[in-house]
């Protein structure tokens, strides 16, 4: 079954690098993901029209963890902060396997 990840950032653009190295690392594992990066300010949109299984924010909207519990609880999506040193070190194996732990 193919699992979709999305992550979230103040602009969208720092986590396209950790997208691309978290397929990567899926790939390698022989695991079916759609993973895409959006700003924080799109988020919702994107929530609505498609079906998310995590919600991964990147550590620079952290704060806003709080509201987006409140709009992904009700929905059943997993929700998490990427770990500051993964993110800055672009680990994305170790970010996908945040990810699939989420789905458990």
């Amino acid at each position: 079954m193919k699992k979709t990840i999305m992550l979230v950032c103040a602009a969208g653009m720092s986590t396209s690098l950790m997208v691309a190295k978290m397929q990567k690392a899926a790939e390698t594992k022989g695991i079916e993901a759609d993973i895409f990066a959006i700003s924080a300010g799109e988020a919702d949109s994107y929530l609505d029209e498609k079906k998310v299984d995590v919600l991964l924010l990147g550590p620079q909207v952290r704060f806003m963890k709080a509201q987006f519990e409140e709009k992904v609880a009700p929905m059943g999506i997993a929700l998490d902060v990427i770990q500051m040193t993964d993110y800055g070190m672009m680990n994305g194996e170790k970010v996908l396997d945040q990810a699939l732990k989420l789905m458990k």
